[in-house]
C-alpha cells in the first residue's frame, strides 16, 4: 500500500463546524483494497480507529482523537443504464455527494434532485439516511456495501436489512461496526423529477404537492432554498460552518403531541407516532436566529444550525446545544436529540 498519513493533525481542518482537535494520526485511503487492508490491520493491532468521510455531520472533541483516522477517498460511479430498469449506479463512498446529484440531474435520472447541496460524501448517506425537502436517500438505494469489522468480511446490504429509519439506519445504530465502501441506486430514467412532496419546494417551483417539475429546476431550487438558510458551505461565510441540522425533528407519542401547543407543527408517521419540527421547538422555547454568546451560535438564516462564528472550540458548540436541549426540555417536555456524530465529547 501506498498511503498518505499525517502526524498529530488537527480535526479542526476536516470538518465543516471546524472544531476539533489533534489525532495521533490520519491515514487517506484511495482505493477499496487499501481501505479494507488498512482498517483490517489497525483492528488487529487494537488500534483506536475513527472512519472520516467528508466530516459534514461530525463534532469533534477539543482534546481530538487518540487514534488513527482513516479517510475515505475511494472515488468512481459505474452505471448501467436500461430503459425497463433505469439508471443504476454503483458509486464508491468517496464521492462527493452533491457531485453525484450534479451527475444524475445533468444524464436526466430522477431521484437525487431533491437532495442537491447536501454536503459530505456518498458513504455517509445511507448512515444517516440523508434526506431533504420530502426526499431521502433509502427511496434509491437498492444495496449498500460494506466491510464488516467484526466479521471480518465484505458484506452487501438490501434495503430491508438496512434498517433504514428517520435519520436512521442499522449502520448508524451499530456505530463503528460497518465501513461504507459502496453504495447502489436505482433511478428513474426522464428529464422529470420525482414527485415534489415538500411544500415550500413546491410553491418555490410553482407545482402542486406531488406533481413533478424538470429535474434541473428542481435542483436549481433546492440550492436556492438551501442556501438562503446557510445550509450550503461558504468558506468566506462563517453563518454556512456547521455541521447542518444539529438536532433531529422529534418523533412523539399522541399524548406528548397532544400537550403541544395547538400551533406545533404536526406530522403523522407510519406507526402511529407523530413528528413535529424541532426549529419550531427551538424558537418558541425562545432561542431565535443568531442567538449565542461568545464564537458558538445560532445560524443567522436557520434556527437548526449550530455555527462556528470563526474561533468556536468544541466546548463552545456543546455549551449552547446543552442550552438549547434543556430550554426545549422545559419548555415542552421534550429532549432533543442530536443529529451529528459526537467524538471525544457527550452532550
Amino acid at each position: 500500500m501506498s498511503l498518505a498519513q499525517q502526524t498529530r493533525p488537527l480535526l479542526a481542518e476536516h470538518t465543516t463546524l471546524r472544531v476539533g482537535g489533534p489525532a495521533r494520526s490520519l491515514v487517506v485511503a484511495r482505493s477499496e483494497p487499501e481501505l479494507i487492508a488498512l482498517v483490517r490491520d489497525l483492528d488487529a493491532a487494537g488500534e483506536p480507529l475513527l472512519i472520516l468521510g467528508g466530516g459534514s455531520n461530525l463534532l469533534v472533541g477539543d482534546a481530538g482523537f487518540d487514534g488513527t483516522v482513516v479517510k475515505i477517498a475511494v472515488r468512481g460511479v459505474r452505471e448501467d443504464v436500461e430503459s425497463c430498469s433505469g439508471a443504476v449506479l454503483q458509486v464508491a463512498a468517496g464521492e462527493p455527494w452533491d457531485d453525484l446529484v450534479t451527475y444524475a440531474v445533468e444524464r436526466e435520472y430522477s431521484g437525487l434532485e431533491a437532495m442537491a447541496g447536501i454536503p459530505g460524501l456518498v458513504g455517509a448517506s445511507p448512515i444517516q439516511n440523508v434526506g431533504a425537502y420530502g426526499a431521502e436517500v433509502s427511496q434509491v438505494i437498492t444495496t449498500v456495501r460494506t466491510y464488516d469489522r467484526t466479521a471480518g468480511a465484505v458484506k452487501t446490504f438490501f434495503p430491508l436489512e438496512c434498517g433504514f429509519g428517520y435519520r436512521n439506519s442499522r449502520f448508524k445504530s451499530e456505530p463503528g461496526r460497518y465501513v461504507i465502501l459502496s453504495v447502489t441506486f436505482q433511478l428513474r430514467l426522464g428529464s422529470l423529477s420525482a414527485p415534489v412532496r415538500y411544500p415550500e419546494l413546491a410553491r418555490v417551483l410553482g407545482v402542486a404537492v406531488g406533481a413533478r417539475a424538470p429535474l434541473a429546476d428542481v435542483r436549481v431550487a433546492v440550492l436556492a432554498l438551501r442556501t438562503a438558510k446557510g445550509m450550503v458551505l461558504d468558506d468566506a461565510d462563517t453563518d454556512t460552518w456547521s455541521a447542518g441540522s444539529f438536532f433531529t425533528n422529534p418523533i412523539v407519542d399522541a399524548a406528548t403531541a397532544a400537550a403541544l401547543p395547538l400551533a406545533a407543527p404536526r406530522f403523522m408517521q407510519p406507526d402511529g407516532r407523530i413528528k413535529t419540527s424541532a426549529a419550531w421547538l427551538i424558537e418558541q422555547a425562545g432561542f431565535t436566529k443568531g442567538y449565542g454568546t461568545g464564537h458558538a451560535r445560532l445560524s443567522g438564516k436557520y434556527t437548526l444550525a449550530l455555527t462556528n462564528t470563526g474561533s468556536a472550540t468544541a466546548a463552545d458548540l456543546l455549551e449552547l446545544a446543552r442550552a438549547i436541549r434543556a430550554g426545549v426540555h422545559t419548555t415542552f417536555g421534550i429532549t432533543l436529540m442530536a443529529e451529528p456524530a459526537l467524538v471525544g465529547c457527550s452532550l
